[in-house]
């Protein structure tokens, strides 16, 4: 995001069941994190799984629809990767938001969570599809 002012009316363009956690995450961390805000993103979120207990694939899926970051869905699983779909209407509203929105701490956390369960070392990757407002991980396993 540049660094204009967010009027009131544009409040009212974010998902009230999150606006403090999307202006925190849009507006104010970009302009503190800088240059580096996609890496550390990834980083918060690989963090953020290691201190979360998961045991299966499921708690993965509770806890992204307990935080509010939409419905994760595993579509595809190859022996060196996985591809999930996140999709919800948090989802839309994210990619709709009137700042520019990113999916990397969703991707370190799926990351982290999944090295976690398998005990292989995983990285993920994301892609945003505005037109069917869907975002796909892919977890590369890097044994």
């Amino acid at each position: 995001m540049s660094s204009e002012q967010i009027s009131l009316s544009m409040l009212n363009e974010f998902d009230s069941q999150t606006i403090g956690q999307d202006i925190i995450r849009y507006v104010s961390l970009p302009s503190f994190l800088g240059q580096e805000k996609d890496i550390l993103l990834y980083f918060i979120g690989r963090t953020l799984a290691r201190k979360i207990h998961t045991e299966t694939l499921d708690d993965i899926i509770y806890i992204f629809s307990k935080f509010r970051w939409g419905q994760l869905e595993l579509v595809k699983d190859k022996k060196n990767q996985l591809i999930f779909h996140l999709m919800s209407d948090e989802v839309v509203k994210r990619i709709e938001a009137p700042v520019e929105t990113e999916f990397r701490l969703e991707a370190g956390f799926i990351a982290e969570a999944i090295q976690n369960l398998t005990n292989r070392p995983a990285e993920c990757s994301e892609t945003i599809n505005e037109r069917l407002y869907r975002v796909q991980f892919k977890v590369v396993f890097t044994d």
